[in-house]
């Protein structure tokens, strides 16, 4: 069942932010986060219930290679990406955003 995948603004904001600090890590890197986050959601958009619940009907999908995790609700036909979070983070964080 493929879906449909929008992104909240601050998940958005959350790739970017990843994307520059493995870029000035070493060039490159970045791209290769990116990808990888690309990835991950292909992943949720042809499969999203496959991944874990982790509160009520918000899942988490790991990042294949970084440590970040994708958080996300299905709704319908539609999954709504709420956080893209290092998975050494405090868990506030991305609990904060969802609604």
């Amino acid at each position: 069942m493929a879906v449909e995948v929008c992104f909240a603004p601050d998940a958005a904001a959350d790739a970017t932010a990843g994307f520059r600090w493995y870029e000035e890590q070493r060039p490159g890197l970045g791209s290769q986060f990116l990808d990888c986050v690309l990835a991950c959601l292909e992943r949720v958009r042809r499969s999203p219930e496959l991944h874990a619940r982790v509160r009520g009907e918000f899942r988490r999908a790991l990042v294949r290679r970084f440590p970040y995790a994708v958080f996300y609700e299905l709704v319908d036909q539609t999954v709504t990406v709420y956080g893209i979070v290092h998975t050494a983070r405090d868990s506030a964080k991305w609990r904060s955003r969802l609604p």
